[in-house]
């Protein structure tokens, strides 16, 4: 019987996100002024009292979720997880959880990551759409069939849980894959609202900038596997996991498999750390026989 702890990405932010936790918990408070320092502004201001819109900027949201589920992740009395794993965004959460990373080191990559993203996602007009009710195996091949036919980019970027998946591209070839998937019996091929093509060869640019900063980077020995995004299995080695959080970038999240990764290797009960309740309700999708609860 192990316990799992998963971290939340992009997209999980909410106005107010982190506030009970400054007011209520020593150690959290610490962790978020720490990052304020870090940052060289007070990002818990803009989390407490900044709107929506405000938080749906990149090179905000990222930190934002980031320090909220580490805060999260702190106020755990005697928490010792066999194993972790975050969904995009989230895997730097994990890393700091199961200590390969330091918080600082973490904090400064995230800032890079985002900043780098933005960069990308400016360069290069481009979304997400989300496809519901498709067998992954059809939703590969449209893509393929697409990118192939028009040139565009369109890639399978987000296995978030049978019947979900998320692909990522050009706007054009986004547009057409989506047809395509409805015509193929797709429930739903909903464009989503996201600034940039998430990982896809798309954010190659991002990827070069965040790569050179991962390696300037000291990764430790963790004291748990993490069930990185791009492997979807245990990884307990400091030099394979700089390398795959690299090849996160332009790679897919491979959530469905990394959960029943974790599920297969002995985990029964799973603690989503940070905003909202997303990956609780994926995790319960994929087996519906884990336990699952949250600390945000």
């Amino acid at each position: 019987m192990s316990h799992a702890f998963v971290f939340p990405g992009q997209g999980s932010q909410f106005s107010g996100m982190g506030k009970n936790l400054y007011e209520s918990n020593n150690a959290a408070k610490a962790i978020f002024e720490n990052a304020n320092d870090i940052l060289g502004f007070r990002i818990s201001d803009v989390m407490f009292t900044g709107s929506d819109e405000e938080l749906k900027q990149t090179d905000i949201t990222q930190p934002a979720v980031f320090i909220h589920s580490v805060a999260a992740f702190t106020t755990i009395d005697g928490a010792s997880p066999h194993m972790v794993a975050g969904h995009s965004l989230g895997e730097f959460s994990a890393l700091v959880a199961n200590k390969t990373l330091q918080f600082e080191d973490a904090l400064k990559l995230v800032a890079i990551r985002a900043k780098a993203m933005q960069k990308a996602c400016e360069q290069q007009p481009s979304t997400m759409a989300a496809v519901l009710a498709l067998d992954d195996n059809k939703v590969e091949e449209i893509c393929q069939q697409v990118s192939a036919e028009t040139g565009e980019v369109v890639v399978a970027a987000n296995y978030n849980c049978p019947g979900q998946l998320v692909i990522s591209g050009s706007i054009k070839g986004i547009e057409i894959a989506c047809e395509k998937m409805k015509a193929a019996g797709a429930k739903r091929a909903l464009v989503l609202p996201v600034g940039g093509a998430f990982h896809s060869p798309l954010m190659a640019p991002a990827r070069e900038e965040l790569a050179n900063a991962i390696k300037a980077t000291t990764f430790n020995q963790p004291i748990c596997p993490v069930y990185q995004n791009v492997t979807a299995a245990a990884v307990s080695d400091p030099a394979s996991i700089q390398l795959n959080l690299i090849a996160q970038l332009t790679g897919a999240v491979r959530w469905t498999q990394s959960v029943q990764a974790m599920v297969a290797d002995g985990a029964t009960k799973f603690t989503e750390c940070g905003p909202g309740k997303v990956l609780q309700g994926l995790v319960q999708k994929i087996n519906k026989e884990s336990m699952v609860e949250g600390v945000s």
